[in-house]
């Protein structure tokens, strides 16, 4: 048989292989089509595309952080706290709540949380000196999560108050993103360990030996100090203004207490447990309620193939009865979270979405223009907030549930990235933020559909060309 016989058949094979594999693999019947076509009809380009683009890495490698992570929990390390007897039972609950509840119980399997006092922070005028006073009263821990932690007066602020909280005897344990840390300056973490400080780096991007993952970033940002008090939200720590002092961005952080702290300190230690893959030190009890506040924690990542976070979303818009407001910096929904809305809209819900009028990525903002036509025809409102850039991410169903974190409503938040987002069932908090994205609509531009079919032809091949890599982005 000839050398050419021999390599044509080689390369049938492996195309018949790389077809097969994205037949069996693929979720969609339209990506499958198209990965079986490019496979079969370009032999050799085609099977390299698919290995490079079509395979989905990041499950699989995801699946492997989680199968180690659950080795050291079945070791004893991560023994998460009893919260029986801060769990709120359906019986509880009012009537307008329980549908919405039971969404978050089928995803998490547990009930929410009472006793809990969740406050809102406005930008970092307000979230990091309540942080900083945290950090500085603590008396027996502190464990920090975040994607940035910059070396800007900010963060030099964290730096240094952490390093005290240690010299004076409290457990602190800090925990920064690879990705994160690029964009900000490794010397944050040289002079954490330089002063002894426990501190490392959630999947490092490193040459030697190769590393690059710019998927399974840890986008979680988490503050935890003597299992009582708890931050989260949206914000990074640093990075606010630019050289000139002036203001870059706005945001959006939460101070927590009661029960659902507990929670907060448990997902560090999972994350720990990646990072580091070392025993940690016990889970306090929960602490007593602070307030009246029911709350759950939702954790998503790469490594869980439900997407709780996304079906969450997906779900409570589908179980809406009044209205639905949404603020995000990224906007490239799911075909799902596109149907959901346009649905909501159409059957009367009140649907609003907040954007910056300019995003800090630019692709990003053409590519989610591609989405609004559809949504505006369906009655979606859509508005444009001035600047500086808004970087909160906030889901307020009717005038009862609030769902607030690090996530965005794209795809590398919702199924690339591990996020971290509370749920919360209450009417006075979510009146609160109610207010707030009102004040923020009306000092907004609402987005018309003559805007959108008016664009110029290379605007809207543009904003096509850019649509077409959403998954990406």
């Amino acid at each position: 048989m000839s050398p050419y016989v021999l390599l044509f058949n080689f390369f049938f094979i492996l195309s018949l292989i790389g077809a097969g594999h994205a037949l069996l693999t693929r979720k969609q019947p339209n990506s499958a089509l198209v990965w079986v076509t490019v496979c079969l009809s370009l032999p050799v380009v085609g099977v390299l595309a698919y290995v490079v683009f079509g395979v989905n890495r990041v499950r699989r490698s995801a699946t492997r952080l989680r199968e180690e992570f659950e080795q050291q929990n079945a070791m004893g390390h991560l023994k998460p706290p009893d919260h029986r007897a801060h769990t709120c039972m359906l019986k509880e609950l009012p009537a307008e709540l329980i549908m919405l509840e039971k969404i978050g119980r089928a995803l998490t399997g547990t009930f929410p949380l009472k006793g809990n006092s969740i406050q809102p922070l406005y930008n970092g005028k307000e979230a990091y000196p309540a942080m900083l006073e945290a950090i500085r009263s603590a008396k027996e821990s502190i464990y920090l999560s975040t994607f940035l932690l910059d070396k800007d007066p900010v963060g030099r602020k964290f730096v240094k108050s952490l390093i005290e909280a240690h010299n004076r005897g409290v457990h602190v344990a800090v925990l920064i993103d690879g990705f994160g840390l690029l964009l900000s300056w490794r010397s944050v973490i040289r002079m954490l360990k330089k002063n002894g400080v426990p501190a490392t780096i959630f999947l490092p991007l490193r040459l030697i030996p190769p590393q690059i993952r710019l998927n399974l970033r840890n986008h979680r940002k988490l503050l935890a100090v003597d299992g009582k008090i708890g931050f989260t939200g949206g914000m990074n720590i640093g990075g606010t203004r630019n050289s000139k002092g002036h203001r870059r961005l706005s945001d959006m952080h939460y101070r927590l207490t009661g029960p659902i702290v507990s929670q907060l300190q448990q997902i560090f230690m999972e994350d720990w447990a990646y990072a580091r893959g070392a025993e940690h030190q016990p889970l306090p009890a929960p602490m007593d309620h602070t307030g009246t506040i029911l709350a759950r924690v939702l954790k998503d990542g790469p490594d869980n193939p439900d997407n709780p976070l996304q079906t969450s979303i997906i779900a409570t818009i589908g179980a809406a009865k009044h209205s639905v407001r949404i603020i995000t910096p990224y906007f490239l929904p799911s075909a799902e979270l596109l149907s959901v809305l346009s649905i909501a809209a159409l059957r009367g819900i009140a649907v609003t979405i907040v954007l910056p009028v300019k995003s800090n990525w630019p692709f990003v903002h053409w590519a989610s223009r591609n989405y609004f036509k559809g949504l505006l025809e369906s009655g979606v409102r859509i508005f444009y907030q001035p600047q500086p850039f808004c970087h909160t991410k906030l889901l307020v169903i009717d005038d009862c549930y609030v769902q607030f974190g690090s996530a965005n409503m794209d795809p590398r938040s919702l199924l690339l990235n591990f996020e971290l987002n509370v749920e919360v069932l209450d009417s006075g908090l979510a009146r609160q933020l109610i207010a707030h994205v009102d004040d923020t609509v009306r000092r907004s531009q609402e987005v018309a559909h003559r805007d959108m079919v008016s664009r110029p032809l290379p605007i809207r091949i543009r904003d096509a060309f850019f649509w077409l890599f959403s998954p990406y982005l």
